[in-house]
């Protein structure tokens, strides 16, 4: 794993890390493939790093285009129990284990919650249709809460190993000032949200 790079500031349509391997075998050729938990993407030797930056953007933007269109607009509740299995086992070692994931329509005034004792973690209905990083980090929020009660220093450091979380809570808080305007302001987020939203997904 020495001959790997990481890039920080590039992460994978779950959260993954992304790692560069420069090949002196490879001319044109550029690949993304999944290795335990993370995205390997492969490049010649000869790239400069602004090649190598553009092209990891390039990769990673493409993949997480390509498996949006595979994924349903509506997510079921076997589908959530298995993103949960997915969020657990890549950043969490898999230690968090829930019985059941349901989505909630009684979720009004936070987006989850969880029952430790009996291991159920129950998401907001109003999750649905937003990125999906946005739900993962959500899912990963409880999911820790399943290993640790309160919002102490080992909540914040397991809740650190997925690497979307503060831009997810950026999105949730938007959404969540968004709410709250007076009726007077809404047309002028009505008119700017999609942009935004847009944005984000770029």
């Amino acid at each position: 794993m020495s001959d790997l790079v990481l890039h920080e500031r590039v992460t994978g349509p779950h959260g993954e890390r992304v790692l560069v391997r420069r090949s002196a075998r490879r001319r044109r050729t550029v690949s993304i493939t999944r290795r335990e938990g993370d995205l390997l993407i492969s490049i010649p030797a000869t790239f400069s790093a602004r090649q190598e930056k553009q092209w990891v953007t390039k990769m990673v933007d493409q993949l997480r285009a390509k498996e949006a269109k595979r994924a349903p607009a509506r997510r079921s509740d076997a589908s959530l129990l298995e993103m949960a299995k997915q969020v657990s086992e890549t950043h969490l070692d898999g230690r968090a284990q829930p019985t059941s994931v349901t989505w909630s329509t009684r979720q009004n005034q936070r987006w989850g919650s969880c029952t430790p004792t009996d291991g159920t973690i129950r998401l907001s209905h109003q999750l649905q249709g937003m990125p999906d990083y946005v739900v993962r980090s959500v899912m990963m929020h409880e999911l820790v809460h399943l290993l640790v009660p309160g919002h102490g220093p080992e909540f914040k450091a397991l809740m650190a190993r997925y690497p979307q979380a503060e831009k997810a809570q950026g999105f949730l808080d938007g959404v969540s000032w968004a709410k709250n305007l007076p009726p007077e302001e809404e047309g002028v987020i009505g008119q700017q949200g999609p942009e935004s939203t847009l944005q984000h997904a770029r």
